[in-house]
């Protein structure tokens, strides 16, 4: 907190030093850290992360993630990420922009996992959102699913579970629900 106060500070002298008129953008403590998780991250080869509203609004972004081993490989899963002003204290809001058939993420793009809920500390980080994101790809868990139905064939007929992912990445439909085709 005292650094935030040091930074205000700075910037006020700095405009006064300078005459200028212009308003000084306020830094909020969830906006400094933000900057800090995002100029410290150490995304693998098969993640991209883009600021869609310019690099000035570091609260709302989207990374894309190509699983190149798995189920999923070849796919590309588009994830925006809503940075809340309580952050870190609360974790960020991630949901998943297209439709993919998936036992932790449903049919609306919600993401089940643990560190976005109750296992969400403040030391936890984006990277780490993003690591464990791409552990749900290479990875699923039908212990603790989103989408259930999907979660029991994982677990009772991994062949045909990887059958429905791969007809759901060609945009075809699996158990009635039609899916975005992302190959």
């Amino acid at each position: 907190m005292i650094n935030l106060i040091k930074v205000r500070e700075k910037q006020k002298e700095a405009a006064e030093n300078a005459g200028s008129k212009t308003p000084i953008k306020e830094q909020t403590a969830s906006k400094l850290r933000v900057h800090r998780d995002i100029s410290e991250l150490t995304l693998p080869p098969i993640c991209t992360i883009e600021f869609p509203n310019g690099k000035d609004d570091l609260m709302n972004f989207e990374v894309s993630i190509k699983p190149d081993e798995g189920y999923y490989h070849d796919g590309e899963f588009p994830f925006k990420f809503e940075i809340p002003i309580l952050y870190p204290h609360d974790a960020p809001k991630v949901k998943c922009k297209i439709k993919v058939y998936h036992p932790n993420i449903d049919y609306d793009g919600n993401v089940c996992l643990n560190i976005l809920r109750e296992d969400w500390k403040p030391v936890l980080n984006i990277n780490a959102v993003i690591y464990g994101l791409i552990h749900l790809f290479t990875e699923p868990n039908h212990e603790d699913p989103l989408n259930p139905e999907a979660a029991d064939e994982l677990r009772d007929n991994p062949r045909s579970f990887e059958s429905h992912v791969r007809s759901a990445m060609w945009g075809e439909s699996v158990h009635g629900l039609t899916y975005d085709r992302i190959l």
